[in-house]
């Protein structure tokens, strides 16, 4: 009995140390963000080769119930639940969706991603980033978005165990946007595929982040596109 007990609250806590990003802006949980995998267990991702790495969708198709409309320029804040809680880098990447679909029903395959958000390490003594404890992470949408549906995807990687392959966890999400009132100009130089963009043995995936304490950090995928 006493067993079971611990191994429900290890359990329990375990789940509590994670994190899902399950909103946008002060929508509510799931509304306008499709249902990730690990709504419930918060558990994470951690094959950068599973389709599973582009949205964590629990219902791959299906789409959330509600498409938010946003102004482009505007400052959005992604809402983590609870907060952020494991070192590691954030990143936001933004897709347009193609003619013929919605950001409800299109699926985001292909190399159609621009990031458009990365934070960096701070490297004094031991490293962090400043996303940690967060509960929720401001970005703004490019104002020179042509007017449309987008998915605008929320990444966060949590090394505190990645000193192996398949160590780090990606805690992701996808919402559904309509953009207007942009300039029309967007014209990103860097798209990716999930998956694709990443490959596990990436120094910014793999990497012991506690010893020997690293001299610099590089986050895997593009840089960060602007107007």
């Amino acid at each position: 009995m006493k067993l079971s007990v611990a191994l429900t609250v290890l359990a329990s806590a375990l789940a509590e140390a994670h994190y899902t990003f399950p909103s946008v802006g002060n929508t509510a949980d799931w509304q306008v963000v499709r249902q990730t995998t690990n709504f419930q267990s918060n558990g994470p991702v951690t094959d950068v080769n599973s389709d599973q790495i582009r949205c964590y969708e629990r219902f791959p198709g299906q789409g959330a119930p509600s498409i938010y409309n946003v102004t482009a320029g505007q400052t959005l804040s992604y809402n983590a639940k609870a907060s952020i809680s494991h070192p590691g880098p954030m990143a936001v990447y933004i897709a347009q969706v193609p003619a013929g679909y919605t950001a409800a029903n299109w699926d985001g395959k292909g190399a159609v991603w621009s990031k458009i958000y990365q934070d960096q390490a701070r490297i004094a003594g031991s490293i962090s980033w400043p996303n940690n404890g967060a509960r929720s992470i401001s970005v703004t949408i490019p104002r020179c978005l042509q007017d449309g549906h987008y998915l605008l995807r929320a990444e966060h990687i949590a090394l505190h165990s990645a000193s192996g392959v398949g160590g780090a966890q990606f805690y992701i999400s996808c919402a559904q946007l309509y953009v207007s009132g942009g300039t029309g100009t967007w014209n990103p130089l860097n798209k990716v595929a999930f998956p694709g963009a990443y490959s596990p043995t990436h120094p910014g995936i793999m990497i012991n982040i506690y010893w020997p304490l690293p001299t610099s950090y590089r986050p895997p995928g593009p840089e960060p596109e602007a107007c």
